[in-house]
């Protein structure tokens, strides 16, 4: 599984480790969700432990990613990223496989 975090993602997802006081076990998961207005949405959640029927693997450096099974057939060569507007702040989904999207962009369609 191909998933990338920008470095700017990947800092904020550092911070927010830190500030859950993770420790080597911990990881970001990453899940699709049914749900939002164009069908799915993203779910982001630091968790102390990956699921056992989990895909874990360390995309950038050394933060673990979670992604259970549903969600792995959606975000192949997902980039993520944490972008700062005037309208807000907040991480987005550059997804090769949606085929649309809502004007949000947290949630999109196959």
């Amino acid at each position: 599984m191909n998933i990338h975090l920008s470095d700017t993602a990947a800092s904020k997802v550092r911070g927010f480790m830190e500030e859950h006081g993770a420790d080597d076990n911990a990881g970001l998961r990453v899940a699709v969700l049914p749900g939002g207005c164009s069908g799915f949405q993203y779910g982001l959640n630091i968790e102390d432990t990956p699921e056992e029927d989990d895909e874990v693997f360390s995309p950038r450096d050394g933060i673990r990613v979670f992604v259970d099974p549903f969600s792995a057939q959606y975000l192949e060569g997902v980039q993520i990223d944490y972008v700062t507007t005037m309208m807000g702040s907040g991480f987005t989904f550059n997804n090769p496989v949606a085929s649309g999207g809502c004007g949000c962009g947290s949630s999109f369609t196959i």
